[in-house]
This record gives structure tokens, sequence and C-alpha cells, in this order.
């Protein structure tokens, strides 16, 4: 007879609250409804998913208004800059007097003063439970000298001090970096 683990259930609360001890930036995703009007959501769970092809992933809440208007439809990944805080706060729900400013000459609104924005023709949706991921190919982009705006502990924040000791200018799983380059000499698994 086989004794099964019991789980016990995870606390929602507790859960956030160690997702939030992984700092962030903060994006707003960009997109239009069917009949042309823009929109926008609040993203701080945005990755980079590939270099080749070139692939972004933003993950929202099934709930929000512009999880509707993602399927099939080409999106922005606004990298939001320091000075776009009540940017972020408007598009997550706490609106403000006035219209943050779009450029909204091209297929995708776009929001200005960004610390860089991403393009997106649509890649891939999945499931996500409560939240969807959506997985675009980056098509075109803007990178800015702004600072960035970060997400930690439930408040935002800003770049810091450089930690010292920074070994390598790229990560350690690219081509360039050689360390999977003596794989020859690797055993294959099934021998060991």
């Amino acid at each position: 007879m086989t004794q099964e683990a019991v789980m016990t259930p995870i606390d929602t609360r507790e859960l956030r609250h160690a997702f939030g001890t992984f700092a962030t930036g903060v994006t707003v995703v960009t997109c239009r409804s069917e009949d042309g009007v823009p929109h926008g959501a609040t993203v701080n769970a945005f990755t980079a998913v590939s270099l080749d092809p070139p692939l972004a992933q933003v993950t929202l809440t099934r709930t929000s208004r512009a999880a509707r208007y993602l399927e099939g439809a080409p999106f922005a990944i606004n990298i939001l800059s320091l000075e776009q805080m009540d940017v972020a706060l408007h598009f997550a729900g706490k609106v403000l007097d006035e219209e943050p400013q779009w450029a909204l000459d091209g297929s995708v609104p776009v929001l200005l003063k960004n610390a860089a924005t991403l393009e997106c023709r649509p890649w891939n949706i999945y499931d996500g439970g409560d939240h969807i991921i959506v997985v675009g190919e980056v098509i075109s982009m803007e990178i800015t000298k702004r600072e960035p705006l970060l997400f930690f502990g439930g408040k935002f924040r800003q770049i810091g001090r450089f930690v010292e000791g920074a070994p390598w200018d790229h990560s350690g799983d690219a081509p360039e970096s050689g360390w999977f380059a003596g794989a020859k000499s690797f055993k294959p698994l099934h021998t060991l």
C-alpha cells in the first residue's frame, strides 16, 4: 500500500506575496477592439521567449478587456519608463482624468514616452488557468534611453546601483558563450 502525499491548499495571498518577491518591469499591452477603439492593460508578467524567431510573451487575466481583443490580433508591449507610473495605474484600473498619450496612426496603438516598445503580430495563445498566455512575434521595436519602471513587493521602484562582479555581457546559455562547446566529451545519458 502506498501513501499518497497530502497536499495543503495554497493560500492565494501568500502566493501573490511570493510572486511579488520577483522584481519585474512594468508593461502595458495595447491593442484595438474589433471596432478600432484602442485598449490597454497593465501587465508585469512579460517574458522574452525567443530570438529566432523573435518572440515575446505576456500573461493577462482572462477577465481583462484587453485579453478579449488579443486573439488573432496584433498588439504592442509598451515597456514603461520611470516617468509613466500614472500610465501604469491608469491601465490597471485607476483611471486618470486625462487620457495617456498614444500614437494611434499605426495598426497597433502605442503609448508615448516608453522605455521600449515591441510591436507584435499574433503567434499563439495558451491556457494559463485564470490567465491567458499570449505569445507574439516581434515585427518592430523602438528602444529609448528612458529608465524603466520596476515593480517589486507590491510597489513601483526604480533601478538602483550596479552589483559588482558581473562576469559576462551575455547569458550563459547564449551560443556565443561557448560553455557547451565541449559537448563531444559528454557521455550520452543512456550509458551512465
